[in-house]
């Protein structure tokens, strides 16, 4: 049975849109970031970058959500590309191109526009910018192939679901006006049984939703050590 640590963020939801479609047994092991317990010394042996997601897998441990959807791909012998070489270097280049580019930049322009003290308005523009640069490069994409692959439904179109079904929040309200082909891709993901099923983890587990400022010591340590240093 595999341990599956997680919460309702985009790179846990994917990595759960993977064990759904594979059918692989697992048991769901919240953890609420909100609340700090990822800062637990337990989880900390599993993840030493206090993050999630995180399986478990009899003797291996794997995290980074790119790294688990892989390992998952390759348990199962599913959602793989052909084994040629071509076919392998496309799909890890996207798989690291959303590890490295979308993720890291819808993440920061979220947080910079929401959550950063002032002064902002550089790094706003900057990940602003750089994450609508990123989904565009995916809607090219697809506007050629039906998936990020080509012909089939892959790892790598979970890896991009996981992020881009959160367009209209990461980028705002009509952003998928002008990436019609990504927009065409989450939604025929949504409507995969798989993807339905995660209402399941949606509804029996819940965490902490408000950023107060518990939530904010633990999501932004980094805002406690400017204030050190201010003081």
């Amino acid at each position: 049975m595999i341990k599956f640590y997680f919460n309702h963020a985009p790179n846990p939801v994917k990595v759960a849109l993977m064990l759904e479609e594979t059918g692989l047994p697992y048991e769901p092991m919240p953890v609420d970031t909100r609340k700090g317990e990822q800062f637990a010394p337990d989880f900390l042996a599993l993840n030493p970058n206090a993050k999630v997601p995180v399986i478990v897998d009899g003797e291996a441990t794997v995290f980074d959500s790119n790294a688990i959807l892989l390992y998952l791909a390759q348990k199962s012998g599913r959602f793989l590309p052909p084994d040629t070489p071509a076919a392998r270097g496309a799909m890890l280049s996207w798989l690291m191109f959303v590890a490295c580019g979308v993720g890291p930049f819808s993440g920061q322009f979220v947080h910079f526009r929401n959550f950063a003290p002032e002064p902002k308005a550089y790094a706003v523009n900057r990940y602003g910018v750089e994450a609508r640069r990123h989904y565009g490069i995916l809607d090219d994409r697809l506007a050629t192939r039906p998936f990020m692959l080509g012909d089939s439904y892959s790892l790598v179109d979970m890896a991009v679901w996981g992020w881009a079904r959160l367009v209209p929040f990461v980028l705002g309200d009509g952003a998928f006006d002008t990436l019609p082909h990504l927009k065409r891709l989450v939604d025929e993901i949504d409507q995969r049984p798989a993807a339905q099923r995660l209402a399941r983890l949606r509804d029996t587990y819940k965490f902490k939703t408000e950023t107060d400022e518990e939530a904010r010591r633990f999501l932004f340590p980094q805002n406690a050590f400017l204030k050190e240093q201010a003081s």
